[in-house]
Parts: C-alpha cells; sequence; structure tokens
C-alpha cells in the first residue's frame, strides 16, 4: 500500500476548488467520511470511492492513483 499524504492535501483542496468535499463524495457512496480519507491517503483501497473521488475531480482513477492500477488494467478501462 502506498500512502501519500501531499496527494490526499492536493486532493482536499482540488475538490473544495470544484465545490465538493470528501464529505460529499462520502454521503454520495453512503461510507463513513473516514473511510473516504483512508482511501484518499492510500491506507486502504476501494475502487468504488478511487472512483468516485477521480469522478468528482474529473478525472479516471488511473490518472488520480496510477500506483493502484496495474497498466493492464489501465488498458482494459481505456
Amino acid at each position: 500500500m502506498s500512502v501519500d499524504l501531499l496527494r490526499h492535501s492536493d486532493v482536499k483542496l482540488r475538490l473544495r476548488e470544484r465545490g465538493s468535499s470528501l464529505a460529499q463524495i462520502a454521503n454520495e457512496t453512503g461510507v463513513l467520511q473516514s473511510t473516504v480519507t483512508v482511501v484518499s491517503q492510500g491506507y486502504r483501497r476501494s475502487k468504488r470511492i478511487e472512483a468516485a473521488i477521480a469522478a468528482a475531480l474529473g478525472l479516471t482513477p488511473q490518472e488520480l492513483f496510477p500506483e493502484r492500477y496495474s497498466a493492464q488494467e489501465g488498458r482494459a478501462a481505456e
């Protein structure tokens, strides 16, 4: 597992700029805010939450979290 607290801070900033937040993503996905936080930080994996965070930023999960997706997964999603 690759923890990246700098990216987490950047994600929070970019979400705020778009009028969103990790709390809003948690509400939309029906999970606790702490769950979204630990996924964003890299302590845990959830493809569903990674996809929700990325979508809120206008990205794919592979673009936002490239180290979490194999090259083959990235090609399959394209």
